[in-house]
């Protein structure tokens, strides 16, 4: 095992990597709602929509995750002619993916609608053509993966059956990559795998290597056996086997097999985890990390994708957070990213999420009876506090009395506070629209109209609630009495 430091070093290191993606991209839709009654027209059940929410799928999700690890990424792949299509490159370029998309008038666009009530998949309904591409198409991604390759570091075919990845293509990228001495890394899809010969790296799930193979997968035993023939059979160098609860492992020729127990805190939802595993694997081999390095980082990333819903990635900040776990307990002090992520994890399983803010700059009882009030209407609270600059605005050039970071651990240290999040402008309505809580939480002194997120909060069903003052404290009195 790698010393820590080493982990922390190869993490940063994944930021100057360059990869090359070639796949089938699709669009990942994702409705949720409530159902409430019985359709009159059938026996089902009619979902009353509340919210959706579309994100990359398939080799776009690869992407997606190379992004969000700080990797330039590039994507080849086709799209039809369609608003998904359309919608599909903006998302890829507001993540600042280079989409180098071939469009294809008359092909659809690969969707996949889930239909979710709580926590509960109902319905998919997915909208694809998988036909191979055509001729002319093929030949134009062969040149685009020929002009693209040079400059990559590392080479993804992430093939999922949706048409793109021929053996023409397929076999025209890996010689390509092998020319100029770049790694090739391979999700693989179908029962022959040897259309990937050549390739340097092969992630098969464990259900996808016993399906090439035709050989069992359930001990460590028979997984390395199923994994050096299929090696054997496709010339393979490496075979990376992700294998769900039980982790994942390293098989090669000429090493010793190394296994890597699952990183997994909660599991919410495992679609997309693959993708996580071969984009954070491919951007160390793409730096030169060794495979081993490489696989470890890759197990942690996917262990936490299993903890978010839909198709997510991993940030290299929650990949830090747990390679530090056992060195010091992860802070309550988030982002409003990881706050809304959070929320939206607690949601899916039914949980209510909580929000109050203010400036709490010198916490007196006052305050602790306005937590202790917002904690009792929720599962989770979060506090969002005012940044120094923004207090200053509020409150005059001598506040706060104690800086931001002074402010944000003494919440922290309290039973009662969940998360704690800085905020920078004069209110927090900004987070209020992305953490989106179900409920919030605001002093007595105010009517309810008057709480800044009013509009908001009630928009999407959301619930507010003010709670009661306790007499006598404040920090303006408490700064006037120690001048005094």
């Amino acid at each position: 095992m790698p010393e820590k430091h080493q982990l922390f070093e190869d993490l940063k290191n994944l930021q100057s990597a360059r990869v090359l993606c070639i796949g089938d991209v699709m669009m990942d839709r994702f409705i949720y709602g409530a159902i409430e009654r019985i359709s009159p027209e059938a026996p089902i059940p009619v979902l009353l929509v509340e919210r959706e929410k579309h994100m990359l799928g398939g080799a776009g999700n690869v992407a997606a995750n190379l992004a969000a690890l700080g990797v330039q990424a590039t994507l080849v792949a086709v799209v039809g002619a369609d608003v998904i299509g359309g919608e599909i490159q903006k998302q890829l370029e507001a993540l600042g993916v280079r989409a180098a998309l071939e469009t294809v008038v008359g092909r659809t666009t690969t969707v996949k609608s889930r239909f979710i009530c709580g926590t509960q998949q109902m319905l998919r309904v997915d909208r694809e053509k998988t036909d191979s591409i055509p001729a002319d198409v093929e030949d134009a991604i062969i040149s685009r993966i020929e002009a693209l390759v040079p400059a990559a570091g590392a080479v993804i075919l992430s093939d999922y059956k949706k048409g793109l990845l021929t053996d023409k293509i397929v076999s025209h990228a890996i010689a390509a990559a092998a020319r100029h001495g770049k790694p090739v890394i391979v999700d693989p899809k179908g029962r022959d795998f040897s259309r990937y010969r050549g390739a340097t790296v092969m992630t098969p799930n464990r259900k996808e290597l016993e399906t090439a193979t035709g050989m069992k997968t359930g001990t460590d035993q028979e997984i390395q056996a199923a994994a050096l023939k299929l090696a054997a059979d496709c010339g393979i160098g490496t075979v990376l086997a992700t294998r769900s609860k039980d982790g994942m492992s390293i098989f090669s020729k000429d090493a010793p097999p190394v296994h890597i127990p699952a990183n997994v805190r909660e599991i919410y939802d495992v679609s997309g985890a693959g993708d996580t595993v071969i984009a954070t694997f491919a951007a160390g081999m793409a730096v030169g990390l060794p495979v081993k390095n490489a696989a470890l980082l890759a197990n942690i990333a996917a262990g936490i994708v299993v903890g978010k819903s839909g198709t997510a990635t991993a940030r290299p900040d929650e990949i830090r957070e747990v390679l530090g776990e056992d060195i010091v307990k992860p802070p309550k002090l988030a982002t409003a990213q990881k706050a809304a992520e959070q929320a939206e994890r607690l949601r899916i399983r039914g949980l209510k999420v909580g929000l109050t803010n203010g400036c709490f700059d010198l916490l007196h009882p006052g305050h602790l009876s306005s937590l202790r009030q917002a904690k009792s209407h929720c599962d989770f609270l979060i506090v969002a506090i005012n940044g120094d600059a923004s207090v200053k605005r509020l409150k005059g050039p001598a506040r706060p009395v104690q800086n931001q970071d002074a402010r944000a651990d003494i919440l922290a240290a309290l039973d009662m506070v969940d998360m704690v999040v800085i905020f920078e402008d004069d209110t927090p309505l900004t987070l209020i629209k992305e953490i989106k809580p179900d409920v919030l939480i605001k002093g007595g002194q105010y009517k309810l109209e008057e709480v800044v997120g009013y509009d908001v909060v009630m928009s999407y069903g959301g619930k507010i609630v003010r709670a009661e003052m306790e007499e006598g404290f404040s920090t303006t009195n408490t700064i006037a009495r120690i001048s005094a």
